[in-house]
């Protein structure tokens, strides 16, 4: 006889959670009410309902003193706006699954779209989602039924549909619908909402009961996975049964089978299935003695496949270079290899563990020959923060995590062991910038995107970075006045001026503002990454636009002038253009005088080129300087001596004669 026990078996995520905070909330001594039975299992129901959960039809039953937790179906979106008007204390255990789709149909239907919604239109979970619905929506159950929506009401060919489904939904069912739906609704937009855990334990549960000539589905009547569970493995095995616990297996059918399967519903509690397991036990051996010994080994095995889901706990008692050696309480020695320890290549064993810590694994596989299991550390803190990675996506939380290496096109970070894929688009706040700075930093990124058969998923870093910049844009805003210095890094150059990072918020130094000359381009005051020293020169609240300064003012040229070069200054200048009526020379830096043709000699100049070229250094005077008009007047004639005339030399020399 065979005993097997599908992997995927027993609570999902969303019932797992649901029923922790209740339990969690009854630990704190908090009197529990929860909105409707927490989940279709009543043996649950009835184990917390004698620690004192009472279930209330509507929010006005729980009393002041009470806490009320809404299951993982969800509700309405109108239950949860009254209790918030009534003011009652809740938790709210809605499955992140579910509240995707609410999260889908409200924004759909809020644009006018006809929502349709795969699934019993009397469950929970899809009346929670009916109540979304501000636009026209329908319900089907089947094909058929969805076909006869389409027949009925033409509109859903013509205008916007948003299709969803029921977390629960048959998968088969749904690849069905799905081409009806894209055959005569050419404007759906369509969101497979199947829960992952519901997709992997309905093809679990198909596979094994093709396999066998028994198969037990364990879970609560009502519950809508589980008797889904129940109609594909019927259509699979034609001798399956549908149990609430281990009081109805149906013992007959138990001891003639050769081959049994087993699987539970979303809302089963472990408890409930070993349960049933150990009551197989007892059944079997009563009349099956003669093969004890090969059953009890073949029952344990099932028992271990079931309770650990492959996992199970080591004590380290070596460590070497290439593996860490791990006591499993069994005869077989325990095998972690390096690569299975961490998701960190670069990761040493002995910085990891220490002899002595315990372990938390995942079953690789059993060697019975060499008498060791391999084992992975890593792929045990997979699936455990899967759910937390599937749940950070839903809620649009923050995580964080390390990044471990560079990669085509980006970077790899771990949280909570899953390895995240953040893009180089992503990775940093603004494009193009180097990635090999946060080789094995801590960054804090969101989860915005999943694919849960294959477990990956997509961060960014960019979106944190963002919140955090609109933080402290806020914070800028309520400071800003004009005037006010701050310090800034240049982030960007373009050809009319720089844009610098002021703490979160990004203002502009005009090209004319960056020097008290005239540049041809901002490269040539700053570079990206300078920090500067700036001052706001001018603020648009409404469009959001700061104009930055940063000349100083005692940089100021025509200041300079006005301190070290008065009317009657003589200095050097250089000779940086000619026209018909002077030059113009250069005193300083951004300030130029006009040489008149009149002011270049003592005698008649025609034409300025005649006398001087642009680049030859002269000595003038400064005559006039209009600081209003920004104008200056240089002179060379009045720094010349007139020379003497002929006859003026002649008489000269005849008087020094006659002495």
């Amino acid at each position: 006889m065979k005993i097997t026990a599908a992997k995927t078996a027993g609570f999902c995520f969303g019932v797992s959670r649901a029923v922790k905070i209740v339990e969690d909330l009854l630990d704190e001594g908090k009197k529990v009410y929860t909105l409707g039975p927490i989940i279709h299992n009543p043996q649950k129901v009835r184990e917390l309902s004698s620690r004192g959960v009472v279930i209330a039809e509507k929010p006005e039953d729980v009393r002041e003193d009470g806490i009320l937790v809404i299951r993982s179906h969800g509700v309405p979106k109108s239950v949860k706006e009254r209790i918030a008007e009534l003011g009652v204390a809740c938790e709210d255990a809605t499955c992140p699954f579910v509240l995707k789709i609410q999260r889908i149909v409200a924004e759909h239907s809020a644009s006018g779209d006809i929502i349709i919604i795969a699934g019993d239109e009397n469950h929970p979970e899809v009346q929670g989602i009916i109540g979304y619905c501000v636009s026209e929506y329908h319900t089907f159950a089947n094909c058929s039924e969805l076909e006869k929506i389409i027949e009925v009401f033409p509109d859903v060919k013509e205008k916007p549909v948003c299709v969803v489904s029921q977390t629960t939904y048959d998968a088969n069912e749904w690849k069905k619908s799905l081409k009806i739906l894209k055959k005569h609704c050419t404007n759906a937009k369509i969101f497979g909402t199947i829960c992952s855990a519901t997709n992997d334990r309905q093809s679990e549960a198909a596979i094994l009961a093709a396999d066998s000539d028994l198969m037990l589905v364990i879970g609560g009547r009502h519950s809508s996975n589980t008797n889904k569970l129940f109609k594909i493995c019927k259509g699979k095995c034609s001798e399956t049964y549908l149990i609430e616990s281990a009081a109805e297996l149906p013992a007959a059918a138990v001891k003639r089978a050769n081959r049994i399967g087993i699987t539970a519903g979303a809302s089963t509690p472990a408890s409930i299935i070993e349960e049933v397991l150990n009551t197989m036990t007892e059944e079997i051996k009563n009349t099956l003695e003669s093969e004890e010994p090969n059953f009890e080994e073949l029952l344990e095995e099932s028992f271990k496949n079931y309770n650990t889901d492959g996992r199970i706990k080591g004590v380290v008692v070596g460590i070497t270079p290439t593996e860490v050696r791990v006591d499993v309480g069994r005869k077989q020695t325990g095998i972690i290899p390096l690569n299975e320890l961490s998701n960190d290549p670069s990761a040493k064993a002995e910085y990891l563990v220490k002899i002595g810590d315990e372990l938390d694994l995942i079953i690789m596989k059993t060697n019975d020959q060499e008498g060791t299991i391999l084992l992975s550390k890593k792929r045990y803190d997979a699936q455990r923060g899967w759910d937390e990675i599937v749940k950070a996506e839903e809620e649009k939380s923050i995580v964080t995590g390390t990044v471990v290496e560079l990669v085509k096109g980006g970077v790899i970070a771990v949280t909570n062991g899953v390895r995240v894929f953040i893009p180089a688009s992503l990775a940093t706040a603004t494009r193009g910038e180097p990635l090999e700075k946060l080789l094995k930093q801590e960054v804090s990124f969101r989860i915005i995107e999943t694919t849960r058969q294959r477990k990956r998923a997509v961060g960014s870093i960019r979106s944190v970075l963002s919140d955090e910049r609109k933080k402290q844009a806020e914070e800028f805003w309520a400071s800003a006045e004009e005037g006010k210095k701050y310090t800034g890094t240049v982030k960007s150059l373009t050809s009319y001026g720089a844009f610098v990072d002021i703490g979160g918020i990004d203002g502009m130094i005009h090209i004319s503002e960056l020097s008290w000359g005239r540049i041809k381009h901002p490269s040539e005051v700053v570079n990206v990454g300078d920090t500067v020293e700036v001052y706001i020169k001018s603020l648009d609240r409404e469009k959001g636009k700061i104009s930055l300064g940063y000349r100083k003012t005692e940089d100021n040229p025509w200041e300079i002038l006005k301190r070290d070069y008065p009317v009657g200054t003589v200095c050097e200048v250089e000779v940086v253009g000619l026209t018909q009526f002077g030059a113009f020379a250069r005193i300083i830096p951004g300030i130029d005088g006009l040489i008149h043709v009149s002011q270049i000699s003592l005698e008649r100049v025609e034409k300025p080129q005649d006398v001087l070229s642009v680049g030859q250094k002269v000595t003038a005077k400064i005559t006039a300087i209009d600081f209003d008009q920004k104008r200056i007047s240089l002179s060379i004639k009045e720094l010349l001596t007139p020379a003497a005339s002929d006859d003026d030399a002649a008489e000269e020399e005849q008087g020094a004669a006659e002495e």
